[in-house]
């Protein structure tokens, strides 16, 4: 009875719609930071520029502590308490944290928020993508999740625009303002059919999250779905962020912003998730996608770091539009992480996996600062580039195919 309803499910179903849309704000707000840090600090008191860069990085610790606790949290409540009250809770949070953004008068409230922030950051999309994957016929899934992570990354873009334009303050109040409106969308929304069966038996322990690590088997999985994420985040954390510091080593003929690096990255990222996603269901393996565009990838780090040396700001912009195609596996890397797992655990590991990926940043750039310091910027990079590809490279050829795959079972 259940598969004959699911057959049923649109693409464009509401779950769908209100995990993209929550996936989008997400981004606005994951990624706005970034882009009115500097703006925000000089208005709160803080000029000179390495006290700007030491202010900025706690920050952004500050956020990214916050998303790898809310990771866990979030991931055992989805498991516990339901996909959608996790969806739900973590929009309210991050929306409430966003609106108080925009009041702070000082670094150390600003931090707190950027606490609280991250921490709601963390759930929305594991939330998403797991009700997402439970709600739809296991033949139409990675389309409902290609959707949402199609939309969702185009929330940067927004970010950047209303960031330039409507000053650091209001730009929090805009999605503060957007999470709560989303919320209004709730009651067109229904819980996960596989959850609430798994909910009605007793003595299934759901949301576990130590119960990962207890068992080799699981553990090893798990890890290389860990793995397979961090090529995205040496490409969006080091290449990225530091484009203003590698323009120089290039020798671009004029300067370059982070900003704008971030945005053609997004924008870029649009793109490859879509294709991503589309070329999943077309050849009927997640596995293959994910080995093609790392190989995507691979070939992009190349020419950022060695193909473009005394090339114009507009070139550079146009190779990190490209460069973000590349790792435009996102939602395939969750949607996978999701496939990869039981009822009982899906919401866990799809929710902690995505934020545990995001903070491989913490051991990339000490790495990065190692690397170079030995073997130049641009060959440091070019060596931990490198090593974390192949090493997704590995996860994936090692990891079960999920395309297709019943997810009406428990670990």
């Amino acid at each position: 009875m259940q598969a004959t309803q699911t057959t049923k499910v649109n693409v464009f179903s509401a779950a769908v719609i209100v995990a993209a849309l929550g996936y989008f704000v997400d981004i606005y707000d994951l990624i706005l930071f970034s882009i009115v840090r500097v703006q925000s600090l000089k208005d709160l008191g803080i000029i000179d520029k390495a006290e700007v860069t030491n202010q900025g990085l706690f920050l952004i610790n500050m956020q990214m502590g916050g998303m790898l606790l809310g990771g866990i949290l979030w991931g055992i409540l989805g498991d516990k308490r339901g996909r959608l009250s996790v969806l739900f809770g973590s929009i309210l949070l991050y929306s409430l944290a966003n609106l108080a953004n925009g009041f702070v008068t000082s670094v150390e409230q600003y931090a707190w928020l950027r606490l609280i922030a991250g921490i709601g950051l963390a759930g929305e999309l594991g939330a998403g993508i797991t009700l997402v994957s439970e709600s739809l016929p296991k033949e139409k899934r990675g389309y409902g999740t290609m959707v949402v992570a199609t939309v969702g990354v185009s929330g940067a873009m927004l970010a950047y625009w209303v960031g330039e334009k409507l000053g650091w303050r209001n730009a929090y109040f805009v999605g503060g303002g957007l999470g709560l409106a989303l919320l209004l969308l709730r009651v067109s929304v229904f819980e996960s059919g596989m959850f609430q069966q798994v909910q009605a038996q007793t003595e299934v322990v759901r949301g576990n999250f130590l119960s990962l690590f207890t068992n080799g088997a699981r553990f090893g999985k798990y890890l290389r779905i860990l793995l397979i994420g961090v090529p995205l985040w040496f490409v969006v954390g080091i290449l990225v962020t530091l484009a203003p510091e590698f323009g120089r080593e290039l020798g671009l003929t004029g300067e370059v912003t982070a900003g704008l690096a971030v945005f053609w990255c997004y924008f870029g990222l649009v793109f490859g998730d879509f294709l991503s996603g589309a070329l999943s269901q077309l050849w009927r393996s997640r596995n293959k996608a994910l080995l093609v565009f790392l190989a995507f990838c691979a070939a992009m780090v190349a020419v950022y770091l060695f193909a473009i040396q005394g090339a114009t700001p507009k070139v550079f912009y146009g190779v990190c539009f490209v460069l973000g195609m590349s790792v435009g596996f996102w939602a395939l890397f969750v949607t996978v992480a999701a496939e990869q797992f039981g009822t009982n655990l899906r919401a866990t590991v799809a929710t902690t996996a995505p934020n545990f990926a995001r903070g491989s940043v913490v051991l990339l750039v000490p790495a990065f600062k190692f690397l170079s310091a030995q073997f130049g910027f641009v060959p440091g990079a070019a060596i931990l580039g490198g090593v974390s590809l192949l090493i997704a490279f590995w996860a994936v050829s090692t990891l079960p195919e999920s395309y297709g795959k019943d997810l009406d079972y428990v670990e």
